[in-house]
């Protein structure tokens, strides 16, 4: 029968054209069109999975359906025909029910590896029969054609094999890589000695890299912040870059990462118009200075970009300058041992910003009014931020460049008791805020310090010039002998005023300092004192913001030898620019690709809950494994959205559910650009206490303007291994896709997304537990349903056990309250449920309402436990967990 494909009604039409039907059908294949896929040097065929969709409206037809290739050794495109295959469990269409109801038919292809190793084009086509024109996919999606490059089983070893012609002056060595499949070089070339206040300067070519068909840079969009930045063809960035990688055309991977920070010397990379990568080097020191490059060839960018991290690594150590002062106050940081409540609420609790929500004009009854309204609506904070506009401050009334700071207390106009009053009063009327943060400038403020202020008064400053640009002119800081007393003395001043912790922000100014002998002296004597005084005072309580400049990255934020720092991880949340907010999760998403390999947190900066773009920030910050903060105007709130990001705990408490892994951009997308018609998949993974245990979490964003459907591969997941099987979740339908494994006949579902759409899905590994000598029970921990990242919910690894008089006992430890979801492929029904299962917490059995069969999935068993835990009566033990064992008969 015909139907109408929204209503799901008998179809009116009464006559049936072929161009009609063309015109609402579709297609979708797997490897991707508009973009590469690598084919290892092992693999020696590779499966095409094709969907082709048709409206409902229209009568179900047979299509033709054809692969269309230049695969061959004469290289002319050839078509390859698909076949179509009947399969009992059709693969997931995610949220399909809200869309127009189509006809799906499935088909499938094997293409084998070529001889000569070429990279292949290839499209499709489909029609009704022989008699009609061809459907061209790629004519209709605006997506060019895919590709597919094959890996060599023995790579190229000499670095000419991968660099052409570069300069006589670099010296190349061979080191051994800590990664495998990768080969690693360092690269190494003099810089020329400042001459008074004048840096040094040398550009040294890398030579044009050999064979490559696109590239992606992270570069420095502005001096705070990195960016990411792709193309094909020649390397063109606009702005100077400091990691750089070139996918080439048999599939391997050249990830080129300069290193800054060491003897005073700044290195990044430039194009020519040539293309030849030129490592641009400065040189602050009187000292003949040495540009470090690290250059990796890997199978995988991850691969390679790990290489080059690890030695960089290796490399900083090596010329550690860092002072003794320093190193004995991170030793004795370690050794203190963070107190593990101030890890949980400080990275895990949801945190309030002031910036965005109550403006500059900034005073502490707004900050009460505001904490007053978030505890009406129940929102549960436990961290707050006071940012810019608290500080005493000269030149009213002028731009914030031209501010400086004048005197450690709060100005009297906003803060008339002082600032111990403020954090006092929030204290006492909020006990669940249990750290308050204040912003200020690593010098001070936006226009360092007041050359009349107590500051300057009490420290010897001295006055230094700003290159051109935003923030040009002549500024006062705190000297060189003094800025460790200076950091000392304030640090000490707000932890005696009730703040414990602080965002230090406008860090980049270190590197706008125009002047040779200024940079020499200030740039490593203002991070370390930073460094001792945040550690010595508040721990691991700090934010590094603005902060991405070379010399920090690498000086600072790389070294392992002191608790996990929490950094700002790109540009700001602009509510108001409607094209930022795209941008800004495809901006974060790429910097992390950097960022992991960094002894930091990222943090993807504040957003609004209450905003067109609310949901796609708050799942954007939920799988980037790093905090959560919201800056809501008082009132305007999304407590449904506040809902899914978190979750009660038995102390009263809100954490958020932060899975143990950094998201970044999956290894699939590393060369997909921003204008590119396919989603931004970001990847991250959450372990157990046992490595054969983990959760695979995969957010998915559509950043163009129009509609988009993708088939979503199982590979996709991180950490999926060939061996076991997996189901899907999606969030927030809740719906569950057929067991599948990476072997299986489509190991895909289908999702479509409208512009500002995202879903998370999430790849739970089934564990296959014996009931009897003939029949098994698949089962999968979901962790709390109905949160982004639930999964995140689960501590430790699940135990599964079957029972000695038959069934199944599964054993499960949560940090938080909710909602429990089980995956029981036996589950028994709704009817007889409670005669067959028994639900413990704490080996106290539940109230029997608090489970149940999920709505929609006969296989899934829900487990209130917050309502449970309050009816109960239970109350928290010396643990912050719940305990809970479910066994079915």
């Amino acid at each position: 029968m015909v139907v109408d494909e929204l209503s799901d009604k008998p179809s009116q039409l009464k006559f049936v054209r072929v161009a009609q039907m063309l015109l609402f059908s579709n297609a979708l294949c797997d490897p991707p069109l508009g973009q590469t896929t690598i084919v290892k040097s092992d693999q020696d065929s590779i499966k095409f999975t094709v969907l082709l969709e048709s409206s409902k409206s229209f009568p179900e037809q047979n299509w033709e359906a054809v692969l269309w290739h230049n695969g061959h050794e004469s290289r002319e495109w050839k078509e390859l025909a698909l076949q179509e295959t009947e399969i009992s469990e059709r693969p997931l269409a995610i949220e399909s029910n809200g869309r127009p109801q189509v006809y799906r038919r499935w088909y499938s292809v094997i293409l084998n590896r070529p001889s000569n190793l070429e990279p292949i084009q290839f499209t499709l086509k489909y029609r009704l029969s022989s008699y009609d024109t061809w459907r061209w996919v790629n004519e209709h999606s605006n997506l060019t054609d895919g590709e597919l490059y094959f890996q060599p089983k023995t790579p190229p070893k000499d670095l000419v094999n991968y660099l052409k012609d570069f300069s006589p002056d670099l010296s190349v060595d061979s080191v051994e890589s800590e990664t495998s499949h990768t080969q690693l070089w360092v690269l190494t070339s003099q810089v020329k000695a400042a001459e008074g206040k004048a840096s040094g300067y040398t550009d040294t070519s890398l030579g044009v890299p050999r064979s490559f068909s696109r590239w992606f840079s992270l570069v420095r969009i502005w001096s705070p912040w990195l960016a990411p930045r792709h193309g094909q063809g020649q390397f063109s960035p606009h702005e100077d870059a400091v990691l750089s990688s070139f996918l080439r055309m048999d599939g391997l991977h050249l990830v080129l990462l300069a290193i800054s920070g060491i003897d005073q010397v700044l290195t990044v990379f430039k194009p020519d118009s040539d293309g030849n990568v030129i490592a641009h080097s400065r040189n602050d020191s009187l000292e003949l200075g040495q540009a470090r490059i690290l250059a990796a060839v890997g199978t995988t960018f991850n691969a390679a970009l790990a290489a080059v991290m690890y030695h960089a690594r290796k490399v900083v150590r090596g010329y550690d300058t860092m002072s003794q002062d320093v190193k004995e106050e991170m030793e004795t940081a370690l050794e203190k041992d963070v107190k593990a409540e101030w890890m949980e609420n400080w990275y895990d609790g949801l945190t309030y910003c002031t910036w965005n929500a109550l403006g500059q004009d900034l005073h502490e009854q707004k900050i009460f009014d505001a904490l007053d309204i978030l505890k009406e609506k129940g929102i549960q904070i436990t961290n707050l931020i006071i940012d810019d506009n608290w500080q005493s401050l000269d030149n009213q009334g002028q731009s914030q460049f031209q501010r400086g700071w004048t005197d450690f207390e709060a100005n009297k106009e906003g803060f008339p008791n002082g600032l111990k009053h403020t954090a006092t009063t929030i204290r006492d009327k909020h006990p669940n805020v249990q750290h308050i943060a204040v912003w200020h400038a690593l010098l001070g403020y936006w226009g360092a310090v007041s050359p009349t202020g107590n500051i300057a008064k009490n420290y010897r400053t001295r006055k230094v010039s700003k290159s051109k640009g935003l923030t040009e002119g002549i500024m006062t800081v705190v000297d060189e002998e003094d800025v460790p007393r200076m950091y000392d003395d304030f640090y000490k001043f707000l932890l005696a005023s009730g703040i414990d912790s602080v965002k230090t922000d406008a860090q980049f100014f270190l590197d706008v300092m125009d002047d040779a002998d200024d940079r020499r002296d200030l740039i490593k004597t203002y991070q370390d004192a930073w460094t001792i005084a945040s550690l010595r005072y508040f721990s691991i309580k700090a934010i590094s913001c603005m902060s991405q400049i070379p010399q920090i990255l690498f000086h600072s934020q790389l070294a392992t030898n002191k608790p996990r720092l929490m950094v700002r991880n790109s540009d700001d949340f602009f509510p108001d620019v409607p094209s930022s907010h795209p941008f800004h999760i495809f901006t974060n998403a790429l910097t992390s690709l950097l960022t992991s390999h960094l002894n930091v947190l990222p943090d993807w900066d504040m957003f609004q809950t209450s905003h067109p773009y609310s949901s796609f920030h708050g799942a954007a910050r939920c799988i980037s494994g790093g905090p959560i903060y919201v800056t809501d105007t008082p009132g305007q709130h999304s407590l449904p959205l506040i809902h899914s990001m978190t979750a009660p705990t038995i102390r009263s408490t809100t954490r958020i559910l932060r899975p143990n892994t950094i998201g970044k951009c999956i290894e699939a997308g590393v060369y997909v650009p921003y204008e590119s018609l396919r989603f931004l998949k970001i990847g991250t993974y959450h372990t157990g206490s046992s490595t054969s245990y983990g959760v695979s979490i995969l957010g998915i964003f559509n950043l163009s303007e129009q509609a988009l459907t993708e088939l979503i591969p199982l590979r996709n997941f991180d950490g999926v291994k060939p061996e076991r099987q997996y189901i899907i979740r999606a969030h927030p339908s809740g719906e569950i896709s057929p067991p599948m494994s990476l072997d299986s006949e489509f190991p895909v579902v289908e999702l479509a997304l409208d512009t500002k759409g995202w879903n998370i899905l999430t790849a739970y590994p089934l564990y296959s537990v014996p009931n009897n000598a003939e029949e098994r029970t698949d089962v999968a921990v979901l962790g709390l349903v109905g949160k982004m990242t639930g999964a995140a919910a689960v501590v430790g690894s699940p135990r599964f056990e079957r029972r000695d008089i038959g069934g199944l006992k599964v054993h499960v430890v949560v940090k938080a309250l909710g909602v429990l979801g089980i995956y029981i492929s036996t589950l028994p029904p709704s009817s007889n449920l409670h005669e067959h299962t028994m639900v413990l917490i704490h080996n106290q059995p539940v109230p029997a309402h608090t489970v149940t069969v999920a709505d929609g999935n006969a296989k899934v068993l829900e487990i209130d436990v917050e309502t449970a835990w309050m009816e109960m009566g239970l109350q928290a033990g010396w643990g912050n967990e719940v305990e809970i064992k479910i066994i079915v008969k």
